[in-house]
């Protein structure tokens, strides 16, 4: 069975690695899926340069490449000159070659991380040829795929923080709800340089994640730079099992509901609407409805849509659209006659991502909510899991979404209809300005405020979102409600 997750990276519970070498078959099955299912057309020899290119841009100085033409590469590194001619056919071939290439050219320190991580050196191939595509597709071990399982259920070790790759450093794009990570202060855009005192600059994220991740109780020393300060501040985060709750609410005096969304996971949609239950068993129905979807950086497409579809009696939810025939799907709204009818405003700011933009997007172009903040990440790509037959899987960029008015959320984000904040940080479009070599612009767009600042902000859109149900409730409409609003504008 296939899943198809909207997500980013998570951390989880210790591993050992996996070391069976990846068979022809295997090889063959990965080059088939990118054929056939990668959300755009690809030319299989492009993937080989690209992977080369970044060599060069990992390691400056250590790798020369020169094209002789008709498919054929020269690679010089370490005293060391090797010719590669790349096949049109033979997939298999063009491994090992890349797999010659690497144990020759990358540096004995940062091979030896990526073996002790979890890759065997055809894996390294694999993965790395898979992350030339996009920030968002890689190789997987049967230990991975089983443990990103694990993780979609909900429970699983570490210190409770969504990473990704930029600028070749692991980088915070949040932490999740009262977990280690965020009782220690970590931030949105927060850089890892080390960890354990291992420097993080070329890692890929699986390989954080094996140094991040441990047994319950032990501990786990991280340096990290918070713009724009230069200087990295030293964390010792001792690590536990996390059992996400994505769902938390509470019940104001005025019959105002507020229910905080932290990622989507397998029982999210359910959890939603226990929680809702609950709030009207104690007051009686709600007025209106508060969804707090800050910093939640997404999950389980099919939770999106449910959720969306609660509130929702009729129209298009999501469209998402691939390259290929499996990967074209339209989601729409089902009347269940027990919709609320109450009117609903959405908190979001740049660490809302994925599946939280899927339900933001759905109910702003449908009508059903007031979306208040800042402008949201922009990650608007499906990622699919697809198995292997060694246990192994492939995660790859199938299809990118749109919400029901054909917006294009991919790099652009969801921009409130009401906005109060400021938006700072990184988003999804900074990853693909990196991989253009865009750094010295990349940078000047990075800027983060103090805390104190970000505390202001957050209870100012808090109490903004309250102010405009408020309004909407006196009348009687939403969108009324709306034009009478007044949103702060001071921070």
């Amino acid at each position: 069975m296939l899943k198809t997750f909207i997500l980013i990276f998570w951390i989880f519970i210790f591993f050992p690695a996996f070391s069976v070498d990846a068979s022809p078959a295997t090889i063959r099955k990965v080059f088939e899926y990118i054929d056939d299912r990668y959300a755009e057309p690809v030319n299989p020899s492009l993937i080989y340069t690209k992977t080369l290119d970044q060599m060069k841009k990992n390691f400056p100085g250590k790798v020369v490449m020169e094209d002789l033409g008709a498919g054929a590469l020269r690679i010089s590194c370490r005293e060391k000159t090797m010719d590669f001619r790349i096949s049109g056919r033979d997939q298999v071939s063009n491994v090992r070659q890349m797999e010659t290439v690497i144990r020759n050219c990358i540096p004995d320190d940062a091979l030896k991380r990526m073996r002790k991580s979890q890759f065997n050196d055809e894996q390294v191939v694999l993965d790395m040829l898979l992350g030339s595509l996009d920030p968002h597709s890689g190789f997987m071990t049967a230990e991975m795929y089983r443990l990103l399982n694990t993780g979609m259920q909900g429970r699983f070790g570490g210190i409770g923080a969504e990473i990704t790759v930029q600028n070749d450093v692991i980088t915070v794009v949040s932490p999740i709800d009262d977990t280690p990570a965020f009782f220690a202060g970590i931030k949105p855009g927060d850089q890892i340089i080390k960890i354990d005192d291992v420097p993080t600059r070329g890692m890929t994220a699986w390989e954080a994640v094996k140094k991040i991740r441990g047994p319950e109780n032990t501990r786990v020393r991280l340096a990290i730079v918070r713009k724009p300060a230069t200087k990295p501040k030293q964390f010792t985060i001792t690590r536990a099992i996390i059992n996400i709750k994505t769902v938390k609410y509470k019940l104001y005096d005025d019959h105002i509901g507020y229910v905080r969304l932290s990622s989507f996971q397998e029982k999210t949609a359910d959890d939603l609407k226990k929680a809702l239950g609950e709030m009207e068993q104690k007051a009686g129905p709600l007025k209106g409805l508060l969804l707090d979807m800050r910093n939640n950086p997404g999950g389980l497409l099919d939770q999106a849509i449910k959720v969306s579809d609660h509130f929702l009696k009729s129209g298009v939810i999501v469209s998402t659209r691939g390259r290929s025939r499996f990967f074209e799907n339209r989601a729409r709204a089902r009347n269940r006659g027990d919709e609320p009818a109450y009117p609903v405003v959405i908190l979001v700011n740049e660490g809302t991502a994925s599946a939280a933009e899927i339900v933001s997007g759905a109910l702003q172009d449908n009508r059903r909510a007031i979306v208040l903040g800042t402008q949201t990440f922009g990650k608007g790509s499906v990622q699919t899991i697809l198995p292997l037959d060694d246990g192994s899987a492939v995660k790859l960029t199938t299809a990118k979404y749109y919400t029901p008015n054909g917006r294009v959320v991919h790099e652009n984000g969801i921009g409130p209809d009401v906005l109060v904040g400021k938006t700072q940080g990184f988003r999804e479009k900074d990853l693909n300005n990196y991989l253009k070599g865009n750094l010295a612009e990349l940078k000047k767009k990075i800027k983060v405020r103090k805390d104190k600042d970000l505390k202001v902000e957050k209870e100012m859109q808090l109490q903004a979102g309250l102010q405009l149900l408020r309004n909407a409730i006196a009348q009687g409409n939403l969108q009324k409600g709306l034009q009478a609003f007044n949103p702060p504008r001071a921070l």
